[in-house]
């Protein structure tokens, strides 16, 4: 285990970008194989509470994953697929990864309670918009999925905060 705080929210941030750009530029079991390994290198070099680390990343995925089936089943974003579908694994996989974040490279953002609701509805769709560009997911109407994606952003960010902190406050630095 890392003992440095500094040091594991350095390789924290690292071990995320690194899953993000897998899953953007290889969405596909490939992908999740890489972001399975990331997970299991943070959980037993950077997590200091394992096994509740892994709850909240499990609830982490279910939120994200509802939350981007909607978008996908609306409209808001396309994969190609047509008809109801399920949130990609790869999507499941981004928020695995981004959700180890908020206990550690992004813990920062829950020291101020008005900042979630500042950079969430920005940083979220800007993550949306990049994978977009990359090709791994399409905007049918630009502005209707960033203001969706904001709005979803909005309500999902704090909420995953407001999990940690009162389910598993263990995890709060």
């Amino acid at each position: 285990m890392i003992r440095s705080q500094t040091a594991r929210n350095v390789i924290n941030f690292v071990l995320f970008q690194a899953g993000w750009f897998a899953c953007v530029l290889y969405p596909g079991l490939a992908a999740v194989g890489a972001v399975i390994l990331l997970l299991g290198f943070h959980l037993i070099f950077i997590s200091q509470a394992r096994w509740a680390e892994l709850q909240f990343i499990g609830a982490g995925v279910v939120l994200g994953g509802l939350l981007d089936g909607l978008w996908f089943n609306t409209g808001v974003l396309d994969n190609g697929v047509s008809g109801f579908q399920l949130t990609p694994i790869w999507i499941l996989g981004l928020w695995a990864a981004f959700t180890t974040t908020l206990s550690h490279s992004l813990a920062w953002i829950s020291a101020r309670p008005w900042l979630p609701f500042v950079c969430a509805p920005i940083a979220g769709p800007f993550a949306y918009w990049s994978a977009s560009k990359l090709g791994a997911v399409e905007m049918p109407d630009l502005t209707f999925s960033l203001a969706a994606l904001a709005v979803g952003w909005l309500a999902v960010f704090p909420l995953l905060l407001y999990i940690r902190k009162t389910l598993y406050p263990e995890l709060v630095q």
